[in-house]
């Protein structure tokens, strides 16, 4: 039996009641209080996660942007130093290979971050069509990383350091802030759908940023959070998830990240051809929202019908915490998709009800 990895922090989960599970081979908690507590500590005060378990490469030399260029789906040229890029990586039909963010250092200086699960099968795709000019390097091991989410998340973490974080706005970033002695990069980004911070740190920091961090929240009610509450609030905000509504066989476009996509930019990229041609030719299946009109849960590949016959499959689903309603995103057939379009669910043994509604399912006023 494989021994589960473990981030620098699971030392202490134990003192906020965290209770663990295997994540992808990771012994992770899925929750400290409970899941419902702390998806609403985050919609309407903070939250803070270990995240310690993403992977971050970084990506060196002179000519480290044309490399990035012919790797992911975005424009790397539009990025300026201090900026952050959401983008996807594909193979050459299209398929995901990930979703990932970008930090723009310098013009030969990037951060790469990637899914945890897919660390590995990353650097090795990455690393594969490596060019002269480019140094790659693997440095997840070295770093911690916590997230800080919700609408208290800069009130509280302002209190630890004394750059001025209301100036790193969206998707912007800090290398080198001082927090209580620990040297971090902040950025303002987050898997959440509220406004919060994104904090790499040195492994042998993690501890005592994470202590300092709860402390300094206790006034506002900070809550430690797992991955359950994560995931709530992930798909609330319909922020997809690797493995679910991005896969090898999903494209960008069909997952519903096309504005992540650049066909017209000038240098070509792996998947190209496939992603032009869908946004030129249109879809033959994409993922939209669903919403039960009958009584019942949308789970994770449960399968969806129109009549006898199946028209897609529930990519995420669950209660929503905010909503209290019972809603699924879906990979359907194209012609399913327009709004209010009535399909059916298949839930155990019986088939109910759903109907296509408009996403993100929650949107911060």
């Amino acid at each position: 039996m494989s021994v589960l990895k473990r981030t620098p922090l699971f030392e202490i989960y134990g003192e906020y009641g965290g209770k663990t599970i295997d994540f992808g081979g990771w012994d992770l908690p899925v929750q400290f209080s409970s899941i419902k507590e702390e998806h609403e500590a985050v919609r309407e005060r903070a939250g803070l996660f270990d995240v310690s378990h993403m992977g971050e490469f970084t990506v060196k030399g002179p000519m480290a942007e044309q490399y990035l260029q012919r790797l992911i789906t975005n424009d790397v040229t539009k990025l300026k130093e201090g900026s952050a890029q959401y983008t996807a990586m594909c193979y050459a039909d299209g398929g995901t290979v990930d979703d990932l963010i970008i930090y723009k250092k310098t013009d030969h200086d990037y951060l790469i971050v990637v899914n945890a699960s897919n660390i590995e099968k990353d650097f090795e795709w990455m690393n594969s069509h490596l060019v002269e000019g480019v140094e790659l390097t693997n440095i997840s091991d070295e770093v911690a990383q916590l997230a800080i989410q919700g609408p208290l998340a800069e009130k509280i973490l302002q209190k630890l350091t004394i750059t001025n974080l209301s100036e790193i706005t969206f998707f912007k970033f800090q290398d080198g802030v001082d927090i209580q002695g620990a040297k971090a990069l902040v950025s303002r980004t987050g898997y959440t759908g509220e406004d919060g911070f994104e904090i790499y740190c040195n492994r042998e920091d993690a501890v005592s940023l994470w202590r300092k961090i709860m402390e300094a929240g206790k006034a506002e009610e900070l809550l430690a959070c797992g991955l359950g509450s994560r995931d709530t609030l992930r798909f609330e905000a319909r922020l997809p998830l690797y493995g679910q509504e991005l896969t090898k066989e999903i494209t960008p476009i069909e997952a519903g990240i096309g504005f992540a996509v650049k066909v017209d930019k000038e240098s070509d990229f792996f998947g190209k051809e496939t992603l032009k041609m869908q946004k030129e030719q249109g879809l033959q299946k994409k993922i939209v929202g669903l919403e039960m009109i009958d009584k019942g849960i949308p789970r994770t590949g449960y399968e969806v019908f129109v009549g006898e016959t199946q028209v897609g499959v529930i990519t995420s689903g669950t209660q929503s915490p905010t909503l209290k309603k019972n809603v699924g995103l879906a990979l359907l057939d194209i012609e399913f998709t327009p709004l209010n379009t009535i399909v059916e669910v298949q839930v155990r043994k019986k088939r109910l009800k759903a109907q296509v509604v408009k996403t993100p399912f929650y949107k911060r006023a």
